[in-house]
């Protein structure tokens, strides 16, 4: 019940106090609004929305794990079989629904069955998927973390210099006259090889400026979650260009955000996107990392400098890139236009602009990233 769930992040709450934690009501609300929206299935999953919801820092996470260790060892257990009297490990905490709270799942590590994965996927879009990015607490983006590992980032393929075997493709001379030798010298078989085809490289610049903030949370996420195979580089901008590429590897969604504000010191500052792009076009942009690359930028063209100035760094990031994406949210909203300032000097040199706001916005995304989308959104 509603109100079994309350108490339960009440008393999370007060046990994270008496650690020494600056949790509030605030807080515990935040961390019942994600128990109610995952529904988690292991408890494992249940200690991701408390760290989630209820850790300001990195260095909390543990006392959080521990405070929830007490609070369900206080709970009672509920017998699985009746009939035998056996205990179950499930605790006797009821969600919104009535239904019994997430029994002691796997080991860390572990994850829920095929058939539940789906089912916390499929809520987590029933529920979240409609809801802009700006509105969702720390808790909610995390349960949007099953959603995003369906989708997947991809990029067009392009021609290497590197070969592999093929029925049809140019004559290996060398292999088939090796070939040769066992037949007594008579290239019975010729052997042909074919270019190999790879992924694109992908080049995120992603704004971290206060209007950009939970959306530049939501893309360095999905980067994380969708990512795949693909070779991608990315980087934050807002006063100044840092490369967050290391801290989003081998780690958690919630951890790579975290390492990723450390990385970047102007979190949630001002905006200069074109000398952004300046110092990333003269430093490894133009210089290699964005040759034959597909170049994302997320931004909503809200930029304290000249316009003039972006506009002269896309055109000179367009020669080079094999394609460039924008990510506005604001392209969403009725009668949005980018007649005015960044956006307007931005335009013209972008392969599409959509609009990324929330969940069940992301797959045009990824069709704009592909080619298989237009050059511009609806405007």
């Amino acid at each position: 019940m509603a109100e079994q769930l309350a108490s339960f992040a009440a008393r999370l709450a007060g046990a994270c106090r008496a650690a020494g934690l600056p949790v509030g009501p605030d807080r515990a609300a935040r961390f019942a609004a994600a128990v109610a929206a995952v529904e988690p299935s292991t408890a494992e999953r249940l200690r991701h929305c408390a760290t989630a919801t209820l850790a300001s820092a990195p260095e909390h996470v543990a006392a959080v794990q521990r405070a929830l260790e007490e609070v369900l060892a206080g709970v009672p257990e509920v017998p699985a079989d009746p009939a035998d009297g056996r205990r179950s490990p499930a605790r006797a905490v009821d969600g919104p629904a009535g239904a019994p709270a997430p029994p002691a799942g796997p080991p860390v590590g572990g994850g829920a069955g095929p058939e539940q994965e789906h089912g916390l996927v499929a809520s987590a879009r029933e529920q979240l998927g409609g809801r802009d990015f700006a509105e969702l607490t720390p808790g909610e983006l995390a349960a949007l973390e099953s959603a995003m590992r369906a989708l997947r980032l991809a990029t067009p393929l392009r021609r290497t210099r590197r070969t592999r075997p093929a029925a049809r493709g140019r004559v290996d001379v060398r292999a088939s006259l090796r070939a040769a030798r066992s037949t007594g010298g008579d290239a019975l078989r010729l052997v042909r090889r074919e270019p190999r085809r790879e992924p694109r490289r992908l080049v995120v610049l992603c704004d971290i400026s206060g209007s950009m903030s939970p959306y530049a949370r939501a893309m360095v996420q999905l980067l994380y979650c969708a990512a795949g195979g693909i070779d991608a580089e990315v980087f934050t901008f807002a006063t100044r260009l840092t490369r967050i590429t290391p801290a989003l590897a081998r780690t958690s969604p919630a951890e790579a955000l975290a390492r990723a504000g450390e990385a970047a010191p102007d979190w949630s500052g001002g905006t200069r996107i074109g000398e952004s792009l300046r110092a990333f076009n003269d430093t490894v942009g133009v210089r290699g990392l964005a040759r034959g690359a597909v170049v994302l930028i997320v931004s909503d063209g809200w930029d304290t400098g000249d316009p003039a100035v972006l506009g002269a760094q896309l055109a000179r990031l367009r020669r080079v890139a094999h394609r460039i994406v924008w990510a506005n949210p604001r392209a969403h909203r009725p009668g949005f236009a980018p007649r005015t300032g960044g956006m307007a000097a931005a335009r013209p040199h972008c392969d599409a602009v959509v609009g990324v706001k929330d969940l069940d916005s992301l797959p045009e995304l990824l069709a704009a990233l592909t080619g298989t989308a237009s050059r511009t959104s609806s405007w």
